[in-house]
């Protein structure tokens, strides 16, 4: 087994275990062996960066055995500069899922726990495959456990909201599993993701490709207006599960378009990016302004979710360096502050029973060192310089008016709204007098919660003040991707 090999597997071999202990709801060993699995996958992963090389774009750790001989499908995998850090991401919040699900979680513990370590290696395999079958298997096989995290410790409405999310995605991945076939009969048999970027396709051909794919990864992103599904997911899936949802599934989807879309079918891709370039600016604009009347914290932020990730398909489609890395970089950042927002709101849910953000009010009087965190994560989700927040749009809008002035100043302009819902939320939640009987109960936030605040803060600000680690990996990844684009499209 390569490193690659091992990041996947033993998440999931740990989790494993944890569903063959049984019920033992009580044990504090099934938490302790789940957080130890946990931290050993993160562990696995800081080999990566440290010996990934940084001047060439070509895929490196690469692992290639056959897995179904009769097809030709390979177990390939690989990473490069643009999957490097959603593996470190992935790991990293897992750990951080996993502690702060430590006391909120009272049933089924061992299956909670265990569902979160076969999620987080799946999601490890999307980023690290480089065969086209292995990749679809990976990216449907995430379903299965959100499903049942949603399903099982979810809230009044979870059936509802766990169908919705499983249909949603799985109509339109089957979309992409056309393409998909298509592609290995086009290639002559083969389902190496390099060999399809080489392929001579039509016009015709590469736009019935890029809505196929389309279909399957703006679903996830989600884009705008198939974005329906994730509001009521958010609402209803527990803390854990939406801060893994918002933090790294949703990335799922943007870094298919960087593996397929714009890969593959370039022409296609320049040809309707206009259409992604205004789908995004409705989600950056519109799903802001309906993120400002929210009154359920967990609605709220995921509406936002949906308008940050507008900047990433923005920064996709303009095609410069400057959007691109700023696309890529604003879902690592993203992946640090949305899982911030929501398991700030889990700390509030645990003690009150309630998102609804009339029930709040002066919440600094009782949790000050808690607000502390909040108002940091709130400023970083409204892109305050100096937090991570900040860098990957500021790129994106950089990256705009270098294509085009007007679009850079719309995309600009979002930001207001960005920082309108957030801190009207944060104002009416935690600032003023107590607001009643309820909030005057609160208990500031413990050791173990603290750990948790503590660790998404500092990646926060480290990125925000240091992004230079983040940009110099994927930068020559990103440039040859570009390069690929721009030549096919000379051809």
């Amino acid at each position: 087994m390569g490193l690659l090999s091992l990041a996947i597997w033993t998440p999931i071999f740990f989790g494993v275990v944890l569903l063959a202990l049984g019920r033992d709801e009580q044990s504090r060993f099934v938490r302790w062996f789940a957080l130890i699995g946990a931290l050993v996958s993160l562990f696995i992963t800081l080999p990566l960066y440290s010996g990934f090389q940084l001047t060439t774009s070509a895929m490196q750790f690469v692992e290639n055995s056959v897995w179904i001989e009769r097809f030709n499908v390979n177990y390939h995998l690989g990473i490069d500069g643009i999957s490097l850090w959603f593996v470190l991401l992935t790991a990293f919040i897992n750990v951080v899922v996993i502690i702060a699900s430590w006391e909120s979680i009272t049933s089924r513990v061992n299956q909670y726990m265990g569902a979160f370590l076969i999620l987080s290696g799946l999601m490890i395999g999307v980023f690290c495959a480089i065969d086209g079958m292995l990749f679809y298997v990976f990216f449907e096989a995430t379903l299965i456990p959100m499903y049942l995290i949603i399903g099982i410790w979810g809230g009044p409405n979870k059936i509802y909201a766990a169908f919705k999310f499983f249909l949603y995605t799985l109509m339109g991945s089957l979309l992409m599993l056309i393409a998909l076939i298509y592609l290995y009969t086009k290639s002559g048999g083969s389902f190496d993701l390099a060999t399809w970027q080489h392929l001579p396709l039509g016009s015709t051909a590469q736009s019935l490709l890029f809505f196929a794919f389309f279909a399957a990864f703006a679903v996830k992103v989600p884009m705008w207006p198939v974005h329906t599904w994730l509001p009521d997911v958010h609402v209803e899936a527990p803390t854990g599960g939406s801060a893994v949802l918002a933090a790294i599934m949703l990335k799922l989807g943007a870094y298919g378009f960087l593996r397929f879309s714009l890969p593959i079918a370039p022409d296609a891709a320049h040809e309707w990016s206009g259409l992604m370039i205004a789908l995004s600016l409705i989600a950056v604009i519109y799903v802001g302004l309906v993120a400002m009347v929210q009154q359920d914290m967990k609605k709220l932020v995921a509406y936002s979710s949906v308008a940050h990730m507008g900047f990433v398909t923005l920064g996709f489609f303009i095609f410069n360096d400057l959007g691109a890395a700023g696309g890529v970089v604003q879902m690592i950042a993203h992946g640090f502050v949305s899982a911030a927002m929501f398991l700030s709101i889990g700390v509030l849910y645990d003690r009150m029973h309630s998102r609804e953000i009339s029930a709040y009010g002066g919440v600094v009087n009782r949790m000050p060192k808690f607000t502390a965190f909040a108002l940091f994560f709130a400023m970083a989700n409204c892109g305050l310089p100096g937090t991570a927040g900040f860098v990957g749009e500021w790129m994106v809008i950089l990256g705009a008016v270098k294509a085009n002035f007007w679009l850079g100043f719309a995309a600009a302009s979002a930001l207001i709204f960005g920082a309108a819902y957030t801190l009207w939320m944060f104002k009416r939640v935690y600032l003023g007098p107590v607001g009643n009987a309820k909030v005057k109960a609160l208990e500031d936030i413990n050791a173990r919660e603290f750990l948790v605040m503590s660790l998404l803060a500092i990646a926060v600000l480290a990125m925000g003040l240091y992004p230079k680690p983040f940009t110099d990996v994927m930068n020559t990844s990103v440039a040859d991707l570009l390069k690929h684009v721009a030549i096919s499209k000379l051809n």
